[in-house]
């Protein structure tokens, strides 16, 4: 079991920013609350380019490896669930080149939301075997990765 964090923790801006502004403290399900906070930044992303989305999405991972990092070393536990930046960037990476409507932004969530939850291999070794700022962060990757091809696919599914 993991400790609970004070809400006083938050007081450090990149507690703050991990715990995506304080919603991996929900006391049930903090990645999926965690991924919520990305719903709006998925809807400022979406008007931009497909080039100016990856650039910012790639920012946002290498940011979180050190973000994630520093996180964990501050609550004295990797990957507490509470950190959830990466279920933001994993999100994100959901979602690109997948033009906005409410039916594909649900897709999106509920797609990462199992991938991330129930981590079919590779996601499971990578995140049981990867540590630090990278491991915490990469099996999210994956896992959006993963969603990502899932909602690709779908929408080839006409044309094939």
């Amino acid at each position: 079991m993991f400790a609970k964090i004070s809400p006083q923790r938050l007081k450090d801006p990149l507690i703050l920013i991990a715990l995506g502004f304080g919603s991996g403290l929900a006391p049930k399900a903090p990645g999926t609350v965690g991924t919520l906070v990305a719903v709006p930044v998925y809807f400022l992303m979406s008007t931009q380019t497909i080039t100016q989305y990856l650039v910012l999405t790639t920012v946002l991972f290498i940011v979180g490896v050190w973000l994630c990092a520093v996180a964990a070393r501050k609550l004295g536990v990797h990957d507490h669930p509470a950190i959830v930046f990466d279920e933001i960037v994993g999100f994100l990476i959901t979602m690109i080149a997948i033009p906005f409507s409410w039916p594909m932004l649900l897709a999106g969530f509920l797609l990462f939301r199992f991938f991330d939850a129930v981590k079919p291999w590779p996601i499971s070794w990578f995140d049981k075997n990867v540590h630090g700022g990278f491991g915490i962060m990469f099996d999210d990757v994956l896992a959006g990765i993963a969603s990502a091809v899932v909602l690709q696919l779908y929408l080839l599914w006409p044309t094939f």
